[in-house]
């Protein structure tokens, strides 16, 4: 795609998609909505959704909505257990099937997010990152996005980064087309959904902590 083509759906284009998109998919997914909704209540109570502080464009926070798949529990020392003793037999079905995120549909109404772009993350990771990962902020943060149909949480955070980094620099219609259809094979395949012995993804400690271990492991 030529890049005035680019420039014309980054500034308008991606925002109407965005727009159009998920007001239908909240019109149509309504009653699997309340479906899911009913069963978080039933399994773990109230709050039926959880709601985070996240990065979007140039890191400034909004509150991210999701469906809760974890209980909040404690260990003997009062600390919150580790994600995967959290984590519900209901949760990983959600998570499994992305049902988790439906409610992040309203995030991209709002304009918080977008379809598709770099996933937000903790608001802690700011300043670990390295100014070229930092660049993931350059775009609205998105329900899927590159990382996501290129490996998921199966990824290093490296590799995640460089993915979200090309995704800025590449972002365009057709592309963003061709990732939400991978999205859809990578749900109905449920690949990638968690990183080896994780829940989920390990905490990002910065690149620093990255060479720390890289050095370790070849001592």
């Amino acid at each position: 795609m030529p890049a005035s083509e680019r420039g014309w759906y980054r500034r308008w284009g991606k925002r109407a998609l965005d727009l159009a998109a998920s007001l239908m998919a909240l019109v149509l997914l309504a009653p699997l909505l309340a479906v899911v909704a009913l069963a978080v209540r039933w399994r773990l109570g109230r709050p039926v959704l959880f709601r985070q502080q996240r990065p979007a464009v140039r890191g400034e926070p909004f509150e991210l909505a999701k469906f809760r798949t974890m209980r909040d529990v404690v260990g003997p020392d009062a600390k919150r257990l580790a994600d995967a003793a959290r984590l519900t037999p209901l949760g990983r079905r959600l998570r499994a099937w992305s049902l988790d995120e439906l409610p992040t549909l309203w995030n991209v109404l709002r304009g918080d997010m977008s379809l598709v772009g770099p996933r937000p993350l903790l608001m802690q990771y700011l300043p670990r990152y390295t100014p070229e990962q930092a660049r993931r902020h350059e775009v609205r943060p998105g329900i899927t996005g590159w990382a996501q149909v290129n490996g998921r949480n199966a990824l290093t955070w490296e590799e995640k980064f460089k993915l979200d980094v090309w995704y800025v620099d590449h972002s365009s219609f057709w592309l963003d087309m061709k990732i939400l259809w991978m999205t859809l094979v990578k749900v109905l395949k449920r690949e990638g959904i968690s990183a080896d012995g994780h829940a989920t993804m390990p905490e990002f400690l910065g690149p620093q902590a990255t060479d720390r271990r890289k050095c370790s492991r070849e001592g």
